[in-house]
């Protein structure tokens, strides 16, 4: 196989994300891997529209994005729209607007697809000889996919990301008790029976919230393109450390990008959660998701 170059966008509710790869006979090169905060979902998510601000923000990065393929020769861009994009009542408008303005298509996956497509792409770096749930903490959704040796044996995607809960509830700076009470309740009756009869011990974090949790625990970047594991003692005590810093601290914190500085109370939180509620003792970070599970299906 004739290497091609490729470029993938997911365009998140949160983060939009690049990558250029090659793909060959030989394996795949990782030739540039970005991302940009664009907040896709904040000012009308709830509402299953896209604000004129955010898409504003999302043609700006979008048309950044392009020009970056363009200078590294991409053969071809393949774009993908998730949560929020899939559930606005606006999304033709965006997507015709995309089209006309940078020749470029986007493909609007469901969230099982979305599931599958995550699944893929730690499948590259992870082989479920023992079974693990992957949770992939989104601005819209959040995604649980339980596999092993076999392959999946259950997923679903649920609308419970970041962005939506951020402009749903009211909490406080920082977070109190009840604020974590309220969150936990409202991601019970959210997520229904799924989890019933899971016994797992190990989970999955998908690249995004994940690297964040990684990088403020030990005070320094995830090292890039490593699957990096997270005792349970670590995780949880960095967990609760996020979930009690303030917005003030947050911000001045190098290792937090803009976006997730609004929200990463909410993604610790729903980290915890699950953690807690499976009885898990180990986190394993993929960097890999999307992106690179649409990568792995490309012949």
């Amino acid at each position: 196989m004739k290497a091609k170059r490729i470029a993938i966008i997911d365009l998140g509710t949160n983060t939009f994300n690049l990558l250029v790869a090659e793909k060959s006979d030989a394996g795949i090169n990782r030739i540039l891997n970005t991302k940009d905060g664009v907040g896709l979902g904040l000012g009308g998510i709830n509402e299953n529209k896209l604000s004129p601000d955010a898409v504003e923000r999302a043609m700006q990065t979008l048309t950044k994005f392009c020009e970056m393929c363009r200078l590294l020769d991409t053969e071809i861009i393949y774009a993908f729209g998730t949560s929020a994009i899939r559930n606005a009542s606006n999304t033709n408008d965006f997507l015709q607007l995309v089209h006309q303005k940078l020749n470029l298509k986007i493909e609007v996956v469901s969230g099982q697809r979305e599931a599958e497509l995550i699944y893929k792409g730690v499948c590259l770096g992870y082989d479920f000889s023992e079974r693990a749930l992957i949770m992939d903490i989104g601005g819209g959704s959040t995604e649980f996919i339980l596999a092993g040796p076999d392959g999946i044996e259950k997923s679903q995607s649920f609308e419970i990301g970041v962005s939506r809960i951020y402009q749903q509830f009211k909490f406080s700076d920082p977070m109190t008790e009840n604020d974590c009470n309220v969150l936990v309740n409202y991601l019970e009756k959210a997520t229904g029976n799924f989890f019933d009869n899971i016994n797992c011990k190990r989970l999955i974090g998908a690249s995004g919230s994940f690297e964040t949790f990684y990088k403020l625990a030990f005070n320094t970047k995830f090292p890039s393109d490593e699957f990096v594991s997270m005792e349970r003692e670590d995780l949880l005590k960095g967990l609760n450390n996020i979930i009690a810093s303030t917005q003030k601290e947050r911000d001045a914190n190098p290792y937090i990008i803009p976006i997730r500085k609004k929200m990463a109370p909410l993604a610790a939180l729903k980290a915890k959660w699950i953690f807690e509620k499976l009885k898990m003792t180990e986190l394993i970070i993929s960097p890999f998701a999307l992106k690179e599970g649409v990568l792995s299906e490309i012949k």
